[in-house]
């Protein structure tokens, strides 16, 4: 009974690695060269800055032949601090409001308008985690001004109260912080007053975003392709030839796409072109990218060879292994 067992298992073996003949060479001409086209991604947050030019004197030059007339107006030091201030002053806006809260842009050196009235406390709230430094109003009999603390840890948050003891009234207020400093012109009337007012701050914005593009790009660096369904990965591929520095590691593709993992340290060393044969037996116009240590093939191939050289080529080929049926699917084969 044993005999006749290991007889049957003989024949199996046999028969497995009869069913798989080996595969036949293929013609180096009947490859043609890939193209390797630069990866294209979009960046995970594009940060477009317009450029604001500088009032610099002397920068407009006279065209020659034509005489220029400077004509300089002379302004007294009233009328120009008037006109700064002026210039400077932020007022409320309908779309600046969330609520009751009239959110300003911060700009360093503004002019923030709150309007207040008698009776009512209006409620100026700082950036969550900015710490109070002083409070200073030009006005301190008429205008009663405190600082209280909303929230704790990391979102424990400043406000500085205001009311005015009448109508009519007007004043400044300065606010100095760990962060930035605030301007104010504060003004009561009667009624219609603001109930709070914050700031939203761009600047913080954009370095935020700024540094989440860095961690993306960084995560992006270390990732293939997004998107890649790995239920479908199939590593079925052989690897012969030379054995350079730079021969691949391993070789798989998703269905649609056949990733080239060459060693680490590729960028050091000079990256050989790829060649490839159409699935079908015939040459191809393939495009590939080359993304780290990865190259990146936008469609599957029968066969392909990485070669390096003029005269004496170094070439490693990569081989799709063909479908195994029959016993040689149970039993596998070499090669």
């Amino acid at each position: 009974m044993i005999r006749t067992l290991t007889l049957v298992s003989t024949l199996a073996l046999a028969t497995a690695c009869a069913s798989v003949p080996e595969a036949a060479p293929i013609e180096p001409e009947l490859f043609v060269a890939a193209a390797q086209v630069e990866d294209a991604e979009p960046r995970p947050v594009e940060i477009v800055e317009t450029p604001t030019p500088l009032p610099l004197p002397g920068q407009m030059k006279p065209v020659d032949g034509v005489k220029r007339t400077v004509t300089r107006v002379y302004t007294s030091p009233s009328e120009t601090i008037r006109k700064g201030t002026s210039e400077a002053r932020i007022e409320p806006s309908v779309d600046g409001y969330v609520n009751a809260i009239q959110v300003y842009p911060y700009t360093e050196g503004a002019l923030y308008r709150l309007y207040a009235a008698p009776g009512q406390v209006s409620d100026i709230a700082l950036q969550p985690g900015e710490t109070l430094v002083s409070v200073s109003a030009g006005d301190t009999v008429r205008w009663i001004v405190g600082d209280t603390s909303s929230g704790s840890g990391g979102t424990a948050r400043a406000h500085v109260l205001v009311k005015p003891i009448g109508a009519g009234l007007s004043t400044n207020l300065m606010i100095a912080t760990d962060r930035r400093t605030y301007h104010l012109e504060l003004e009561s009337g009667d009624g219609t007053y603001m109930a709070a007012l914050s700031w939203r701050y761009p600047a913080d914005e954009l370095s935020q975003l700024i540094s989440r593009n860095s961690v993306a790009l960084a995560r992006e660096e270390t990732s293939i392709m997004p998107g890649v369904a790995l239920d479908r990965l199939d590593f079925d591929y052989l690897i012969d030839g030379d054995r350079p520095d730079w021969r691949p590691v391993r070789v798989f593709d998703d269905g649609r796409q056949v990733f080239i993992q060459m060693p680490e340290g590729l960028s050091t060393m000079e990256a050989p072109p790829l060649f490839v044969l159409g699935v079908s037996g015939e040459a191809e116009l393939v495009n590939y990218r080359l993304k780290g240590n990865y190259y990146i093939v936008d469609h599957l191939f029968r066969a392909a060879e990485l070669r390096l050289g003029e005269k004496s080529q170094t070439v490693v080929r990569i081989r799709k292994r063909e479908p195994r049926s029959g016993l040689a699917s149970l039993f596998g084969s070499k090669g």
